[in-house]
């Protein structure tokens, strides 16, 4: 969905990404410095240094709300948040401590991050990220774990939206498909680009797609969604706040 007011450019914003040391996470960081950011938080468990001096790297784990706040007491302003960092491994659901662990990392990682890092965004009327997956809207059985994680995490970002609006805070479900990453490396199907996934998350941020589909597969949803008949029952639903 596209809405005119809730655009942003990259351009002279501060982003902070988690999950920034390989994959989507890494390609975003240097698509942010590409389109001009002024600065780049990168969110990682591995310390790590970058050429470019806009980027300061924080240790962060989602998991860990010591470390949560004190990433939000580094950071003074941001104008976009970026949830990228995840989890995913094969499962059978027969082990209760590895959905709970999907959950904590890709759920409730994002919940707390934005929880956090609430005031700064509300200053900036900036921006939320949450990158999910299309396992959000259809299962994957052979990742189930991970496929009930990101449908928590997009109903998460959808509540989000409605929620946040007043205080304008724009919020953007990212909906991939398969990325040549290592959490997909075993997936044996074609697979998009971290570089081109990262580019066209950051249009869609641009645009102010609520839904961003950033690769192919995905993008076969796109036509149909913004006047499909879930996002008709989000709007209706959002509506019941006013």
């Amino acid at each position: 969905m596209t809405n005119g007011d809730n655009t942003m450019s990259i351009e002279n914003r501060t982003v902070l990404i988690t999950g920034a040391n390989r994959g989507i996470g890494r390609a975003l960081v240097e698509e942010a410095l590409r389109l001009g950011a002024k600065r780049v938080y990168g969110g990682t468990r591995v310390a790590l240094t970058h050429p470019d001096e806009r980027v300061t790297y924080l240790s962060l784990d989602v998991t860990d709300q010591a470390q949560i706040e004190a990433a939000a007491k580094a950071v003074e302003s941001l104008d976009v948040l970026v949830n990228n960092a995840g989890l995913a491994a094969y499962d059978n659901l027969s082990d209760r401590a590895l959905l709970e662990q999907h959950l904590a990392v890709n759920l409730f990682g994002p919940h707390a991050m934005a929880s956090a890092f609430l005031p700064q965004l509300i200053e900036s009327r900036g921006a939320i990220v949450n990158v999910l997956s299309v396992a959000a809207l259809a299962s994957l059985p052979m990742i189930p774990a991970y496929s009930i994680s990101k449908a928590a995490a997009f109903s998460l970002t959808q509540s989000q939206r409605a929620l946040l609006a007043p205080q304008g805070v724009r919020v953007h479900a990212v909906l991939t498909g398969p990325t040549d990453t290592e959490m997909s490396r075993d997936l044996d199907v074609p697979k998009a680009s971290p570089e081109s996934v990262a580019r066209a998350i950051f249009d869609g941020v641009a645009a102010g797609d609520e839904e961003i589909f950033p690769d192919p597969l995905s993008a076969m949803l796109a036509p149909s969604w913004a006047e499909g008949s879930v996002k008709a029952l989000e709007r209706q639903n959002a509506s019941l706040l006013s």
